[in-house]
């Protein structure tokens, strides 16, 4: 490529709408790559997490104990962990009330934990709705900066006798670098996106089974001691 038709140097020789288009774009582009790589960080320790406790809580330890585990570090618990914890506490309050009705104690462990569920879910979905703003924005943004940057051009063709393509090339070419960065910002935010949103998918089924398996342990739990004590 020629010289004077250089990527630094049609940035630096396009209009100030541009260039300000351009700077706009790039900013976006850094905070969306900041924003994919905590995202992709942070659902990596969720997935270990919730992981790690599911093979303690199907190991055979009590309830009790994983409760305790989970009041004790509750600054560093998983997802599916605050989710149990929920549950679990709401459960032994209602029993702590004497109520001994399955139905009135499953609700009330089942609500406990669709809302710890929900407030899980809201942290892991941080950041989608950036990415997902990126991804669809940007390209026309860098298509306003080639408008932009064309019309400049032939504006100031105007004055001239005689144009060739010489003369045309560098005003268009600067105009078209807009387009081209607002696609560069706006690939990986898509890509990602994606990712993410499968990935965010698949925790929120593992943990709403989590949440059914749970209910039906806390029900069998109940039907069992009712039998005892009636007998």
């Amino acid at each position: 490529m020629n010289q004077d038709l250089s990527i630094l140097h049609l940035v630096l020789n396009a209009s100030l709408v541009v260039q300000a288009v351009m700077l706009l774009l790039m900013l976006v582009s850094i905070a969306s790559w900041a924003a994919i790589f905590r995202k992709l960080f942070a659902l990596k320790r969720v997935k270990g997490l919730n992981e790690s406790f599911e093979r303690e809580f199907w190991s055979g330890s009590s309830l009790n104990d994983l409760l305790a585990a989970a009041s004790k570090n509750a600054s560093h618990c998983g997802p599916m962990e605050r989710i149990f914890a929920s549950g679990m506490r709401e459960f032994q309050k209602l029993r702590e009330r004497r109520i001994t009705d399955v139905g009135t104690l499953m609700d009330g462990a089942r609500r406990a934990m669709r809302a710890s569920f929900q407030r899980e879910m809201d942290v892991v979905e941080s950041n989608l709705s950036f990415l997902a703003s990126v991804g669809s924005v940007s390209p026309y943004v860098g298509l306003f900066g080639t408008v932009w940057g064309i019309m400049h051009a032939f504006s100031g063709l105007a004055a001239l006798t005689q144009v060739t393509l010489a003369t045309v090339a560098p005003g268009i070419a600067e105009a078209l670098v807009a387009t081209a960065i607002g696609l560069f910002a706006a690939i990986p935010a898509v890509v990602a996106y994606n990712r993410f949103a499968r990935d965010i998918d698949r925790i929120a089924t593992q943990q709403e089974t989590f949440i059914e398996e749970f209910s039906n342990i806390l029900q069998r739990n109940v039907g069992a001691q009712a039998s005892s004590t009636g007998r």
